[in-house]
């Protein structure tokens, strides 16, 4: 059975593989934007994919958090850092970020247990 990182992994890749099938210039340049905003550039790729991890949690987008957790830990962000982060977005985003900070840190567990 699956855990919930395969779970959203396969998911995702799987609707986005469909998504770029469509062959659509709009999305397409959405995708490469995005994958070129996160490269390496003044910032360093672990300090954009926490940042990302802010903006994704005080925008409430459950499967951006996803996303921005796996990417942060495989840029070796550390489980203190990656609470700093959530604990900034929830500054910012207000108690509505709650439940959002919940699931982060379930997902984040689920991270460290496909590690082992």
């Amino acid at each position: 059975m699956p855990n919930k990182v395969e779970e959203f992994n396969a998911y995702r890749a799987r609707m986005n593989e469909k998504l770029l099938a469509e062959n659509n210039k709009l999305i397409k340049r959405i995708f490469n934007l995005d994958t070129n905003a996160y490269m390496a550039g003044a910032l360093d790729v672990k300090t954009k994919e926490l940042l990302g991890l802010v903006a994704s949690a005080v925008l409430r987008c459950d499967d951006c958090v996803k996303y921005h957790l796996e990417s942060s830990k495989k840029e070796g962000a550390t489980k203190e850092e990656v609470m700093e982060t959530l604990g900034i977005a929830t500054l910012v985003g207000g108690t509505i970020v709650v439940p959002h900070l919940r699931r982060a840190y379930e997902f984040w567990e689920a991270l460290e247990e496909s590690e082992t």
